[in-house]
């Protein structure tokens, strides 16, 4: 065997490895939406109403929000709970003007009879979780409500989630994200098509199947016995709200979700956002990864619970072989012939193919897009679907390089995710406070890719050889489109 044959051979292993565990994972995720099938036939009773009000404790971390921090405590001071029952905690960290907004409403309201308080740092040690942790020293509530600076909790969530804190064994009732800007642009409409995905099968299909779950950060209730008895937030992470999930569920309390009862809230409409979302939420997976998973398969959990646990903290990693996949399809793509390969063998990602559409189905088109036409429903996936995969491949290189520093242990700033008040198709973004004022070298490489795969696309048709070029095609779109919007959103400073 010639040293080129080597080399052929290697690269087609590494591409078969990474297309074996991208196949196990949409396995795995199809078997989440069997549960999930399974589980819309048993819904569980639902607890009687509150006959007496707990002290609840609502803490809402904020840094840098001027456009929604104003609409957040105008919303929270309008849950439909007692004054004297309800703590509210504004956890502001915030270098700008959004302190001054925040100190207006909070004592705009405090003359109205509301226990609200603004709580400052100098600093902003364990950033998000180092406030919530910062805020619990004070709180009087037994049970502590968060949300995020972008969400509009309707007036029943306390009065709808309190009850199932009845069962003593539940330690966080967690509801489902609703998206009130969804429409606003294609950005929007594919980050909800994919967070459908996780509201709908992922959670209720965990849930189902007795899985572990997760908190999403905010728009959920913990118990707070739960949190000191898990040990607190820490912010070894980036995603403390998962590491917090796990840690408390290895207790042996439960999660318990609630996609019955949605909680508005804003996408990030812009792409340098979007991505700054996503490398905080890769690489958090990661972080949480590397720190969960030796517990995870120390503990008395089934066989079936630990390989779903282990799934969900490595769900990130899947972009990883993702990016491999794409970049070494190129030279598979010219190596089939001359190594003798039977491309026959390859189809077995129609496998995953054939189970994320599914997934995707049910989880937009039957469980989240509501009444309606349902042939105008189905021509709406058809078209968003190939778009959804092509982008989601196209962020597969941001991603990744989230997930590396993740598992290498490099630490980095939570970098927020700016919202810019952004309800209606008539809002704008415009020249506003926070957009991202510089270009990340990813970039660049994102256009490279992007040409990277037009050359195989040409090539592949120049050669008679198109057995790839519809997978080239998603590439050359989805990196060129991701490179496009992170040099158009950046321009609009």
């Amino acid at each position: 065997m010639s040293f080129g044959e080597l080399i052929g051979y290697l690269v087609l292993a590494i591409y078969i490895l990474a297309l074996l565990y991208i196949t196990f994972y949409c396995l795995m995720q199809f078997h989440l939406l069997l549960q999930y099938r399974k589980s819309r036939w048993h819904q569980p009773a639902r607890p009687k109403q509150l006959t007496d009000y707990p002290v609840v404790t609502v803490q809402l971390p904020i840094y840098n929000e001027r456009y929604v921090v104003n609409r957040l405590i105008d919303r929270i001071c309008a849950l439909d709970y007692p004054k004297d029952k309800l703590e509210i905690q504004v956890l502001d960290d915030s270098t700008d003007d959004t302190v001054d907004l925040s100190r207006r409403k909070v004592e705009a309201y405090r003359a109205q009879g509301f226990d609200i308080k603004l709580i400052t740092r100098t600093d902003r040690t364990g950033y998000k979780a180092g406030a919530l942790q910062h805020g619990l020293r004070s709180a009087r509530g037994a049970f502590i409500a968060i949300f995020d600076a972008d969400f509009l909790p309707r007036a029943d969530f306390l009065t709808t989630t309190l009850p199932f804190f009845r069962d003593d064994h539940v330690g966080v009732v967690q509801t489902k994200w609703e998206h009130i800007n969804q429409d606003y642009s294609l950005i929007t409409q594919l980050q909800a098509f994919q967070l459908n995905v996780h509201f709908t099968v992922e959670q209720s299909g965990r849930q189902a199947g007795a899985y572990m779950l997760q908190f999403n950060g905010t728009a959920g209730v913990w118990r707070r016995a739960t949190i000191d008895d898990a040990g607190g937030w820490q912010s070894d992470t980036l995603t403390e709200d998962l590491d917090l999930s796990y840690r408390a569920q290895l207790r042996g309390w439960k999660i318990r979700y609630l996609e019955f009862f949605g909680s508005p809230a804003e996408l990030p409409a812009e792409m340098n956002g979007l991505k700054s979302q996503q490398f905080r939420w890769m690489k958090g997976g990661a972080e949480t990864a590397r720190k969960m998973l030796p517990t995870v398969w120390k503990s008395d959990l089934t066989s079936g619970q630990k390989v779903h646990a282990s799934l969900h903290l490595l769900s990130s990693t899947v972009f990883v072989f993702v990016f491999i996949l794409g970049v070494l399809s190129v030279p598979v793509s010219f190596l089939i012939k001359p190594l003798g390969v039977n491309i026959d063998y390859l189809t077995v990602s129609l496998l995953s193919f054939v189970s994320i559409i599914a997934i995707y189905y049910v989880a937009n088109v039957k469980a989240s897009w509501g009444a309606g036409s349902k042939w105008r429903k189905l021509l709406k996936f058809i078209l968003l679907f190939p778009l959804f995969l092509s982008l989601s491949m196209g962020l597969s290189l941001h991603n990744t390089v989230a997930v590396i520093q993740g598992y290498l242990g490099r630490k980095s700033p939570f970098v927020r995710t700016p919202k810019f008040n952004i309800q209606s198709l008539t809002d704008r973004i415009g020249k506003r406070s926070y957009l991202a004022r510089k270009l990340p070298f990813t970039t660049l490489v994102e256009g490279l890719l992007a040409l990277y795969f037009l050359a195989a696309v040409i090539i592949g048709i120049a050669l008679d050889d198109t057995s790839f070029i519809f997978f080239h095609i998603l590439l050359m779109f989805g990196y060129g489109t991701i490179c496009y919007y992170s040099i158009r959103h950046l321009s609009m400073q």
